[in-house]
């Protein structure tokens, strides 16, 4: 079993956070020169990723391709969906 540990934050109110020192000791963010923060929403909550950025130009071009497919079938599967509750 995994244990789990809470904090409290404010959030400011132009809705900025300030992690605590541990936190980002932790997650690793404080040996980064621009630490970023990738946030995913999940079961009404919000999860936070260490994230980082890679120029597009290191990125194979089969990769971004495979991207941009994924991207276009989500696009036709949200739209037929959208047109089915229409109907």
């Amino acid at each position: 079993m995994q244990h789990c540990r809470m904090t409290i934050l404010a959030l400011s109110k132009r809705g900025s956070l300030t992690l605590p020192p541990e936190l980002r000791r932790k997650m690793g963010l404080d040996k980064l020169r621009h630490p970023m923060l990738l946030v995913e929403e999940r079961d009404g909550g919000l999860f936070l990723h260490p994230a980082a950025t890679v120029p597009v130009r290191d990125i194979p071009k089969a990769q971004i391709q495979a991207w941009i497919a994924r991207d276009e079938a989500d696009m036709k599967t949200f739209q037929a969906a959208g047109k089915a509750k229409r109907k």
